[in-house]
């Protein structure tokens, strides 16, 4: 049976969600978050991406993103994914499926529902326990959003600015 068609339109932010293969850990060391990164700049560059929110949790992400393109939210996860799926199997000298099955993305159509999930994102780590303040994670987008100390790669979505 065929996957139901994604929606593909430029200018239409995306929750995009990707956890690894029977929940398993698809970060293991802080050189692995730092590699997927660089891939996340990379990509973000290549495909025009918008990326506002990101959160890099051991075992799955969340990324909250605008394509400008069509089509671009596919080839861009295809990319990353792919990418960093060839890093981790070379690295951990792992076979398989690194990811559970293709990653999901919800469009997101109210400055409402915008803000819930940015605000899902971030705190994501304070709800699995692996810190007191979203602040205190280095692997989400929080520094560049809320202090506005990050990435370059990463947007300020007008809501914010």
């Amino acid at each position: 049976m065929s996957q139901p068609l994604r929606p593909q339109s430029p200018f239409i932010l995306f929750h995009v969600l990707n956890r690894g293969n029977a929940k398993q850990l698809i970060f293991r060391e802080k050189v692995d978050f730092q590699f997927y990164f660089g891939l996340l700049g990379r990509y973000t560059f290549k495909y025009n991406v918008r990326l506002y929110h990101f959160v890099l949790m051991p075992n799955h992400i969340h990324l909250l993103l605008e394509p400008t393109r069509e089509h671009t939210v596919s080839k861009f996860m295809h990319g990353l994914t792919l990418a960093y799926s060839v890093y981790f199997n070379a690295k951990y000298k792992s076979v398989g499926h690194l990811w559970q099955s293709r990653f999901r993305s919800i469009p997101i159509e109210t400055d409402g529902y915008y803000l819930r999930c940015a605000r899902y994102i971030e705190l994501n780590p304070v709800r699995a326990h692996l810190v007191r303040h979203p602040a205190d994670y280095p692997w989400s987008s929080y520094q560049t959003s809320i202090l506005h100390d990050g990435f370059s790669w990463i947007n300020t979505h007008p809501l914010l600015a």
